[in-house]
């Protein structure tokens, strides 16, 4: 039966397992802030605020596995003073992830080609990740990440096996991602309809909201209302 959306606002922890996983897309940081005739990078900072704000709600509501969409390998091509801000902003986060590990009950992930980064902080992202991987929210944050680089990763890592013919379950075991189901549900902000490189393998089946609302403006009211909408709809997996 589906979930009324006031009844999702008001009690905030009806997700069942039908909802396990939900991905982000989080777009309009560089617009929300032209619009208010800040630097893009402004907006990059809100939004980063808006990015802890959703994933602790998102904890609270019941969802076990969230990943967001925080750098793609395309993003390099952004102006330098923008990628600038963004790798300031992941390198502050991991390092307070470091500094209170025991603080938050979230098992932080960070998925993507990680190899582009100092070895310093290569290694602080697998502290994280191996310090609180006890904790039973799983927050993915792809970092660098690109849905076809990924299945270029996953194939190279099954043929360094000797692997000659593989499996789906082969492929998926070799994602970034291994170990967490496929999401349920991926909502992108900002506008655009599209999935820009994300997960591609993962959303096979995945139900897509798309809304106007940009990223830092993102709140725990549009969370609901995704939410509602995906319980909306009826789910056929190719099947009637």
């Amino acid at each position: 039966m589906a979930l009324k959306k006031e009844r999702i606002q008001k009690e905030g922890d009806l997700v069942d397992e039908r909802l396990r996983h939900i991905a982000f897309i989080m777009d309009g940081n560089g617009r929300w802030a032209q619009k208010r005739g800040m630097p893009r990078s402004y907006g990059h900072s809100v939004g980063a605020e808006t990015f802890r704000r959703v994933a602790e709600y998102c904890r609270k509501i019941g969802i076990r596995y969230m990943t967001v969409y925080a750098f793609s390998t395309e993003n390099w091509k952004r102006p330098p003073e923008e990628v600038q801000t963004i790798m300031d902003i992941l390198t502050d986060y991991i390092s307070k992830c470091a500094d209170e590990i025991e603080k938050e009950n979230i098992h932080v992930r960070f998925i993507g080609n990680l190899t582009v980064f100092p070895q310093d902080l290569q290694d602080k992202m697998e502290r994280i990740d191996r310090e609180t991987a006890h904790n039973p929210f799983c927050l993915n944050i792809a970092f660098n990440y690109g849905g076809r680089e990924e299945l270029v990763h996953a194939c190279t890592a099954l043929i360094r096996e000797g692997k000659t013919d593989f499996t789906e379950a082969d492929i998926s075991e070799r994602l970034y991602t291994a170990n967490c189901p496929d999401p349920d549900l991926v909502v992108r902000t900002g506008g655009d309809m599209r999935i820009s490189n994300f997960l591609l393998w993962q959303s096979a089946y995945a139900e897509y909201y798309f809304t106007d609302v940009l990223w830092p403006d993102f709140s725990e009211r549009e969370v609901d209302a995704a939410v509602a909408e995906f319980y909306s709809r009826r789910r056929r997996f190719g099947g009637v």
